[in-house]
């Protein structure tokens, strides 16, 4: 059974940058597509980056992100990072690491393994 957990997060001001870590443990983790999510209150879960599998050569982002966030794998095994540069009060949600053996997608429905998720505030 795969498990994702998050760290990092936490409060920042607009313009700052903060990053965000998963780690995952279980299964067969080298074809494990990993992704970011993230849910605003009263919002839909909200795709904000995907990296290709097993090397993460590729990356996706969301419309929202695209220009100002980094996802990569992590120094250690089995960790995908964000780096969230330039943050806006916008960004303010719980960002949730998401895993899927399948073909990697921008919609929450298709990923079957899910972290607790982190609080990232943004104040202006």
């Amino acid at each position: 059974q795969v498990r994702l957990i998050e760290s990092g997060g936490g409060l920042a001001r607009t313009g700052d940058s903060l990053n965000v870590s998963c780690a995952a443990s279980g299964g067969a983790l080298k074809m494990l597509g990993m992704a970011w999510f993230r849910q605003a209150p009263g919002k839909e879960r909200e795709f904000v980056a995907s990296l290709s599998r097993p090397a993460g050569v590729t990356q996706w982002y969301g419309n929202a992100v695209d220009g100002r966030f980094k996802i990569s794998r992590g120094n250690a095994q089995y960790t995908t990072l964000l780096q969230m540069n330039n943050l806006q009060p916008a960004d303010t949600a719980v960002y949730y690491c998401a895993a899927t053996f399948a073909t990697l997608r921008r919609e929450a429905k298709f990923y079957e393994y899910w972290g607790q998720g982190t609080q990232v505030t943004v104040s202006s």
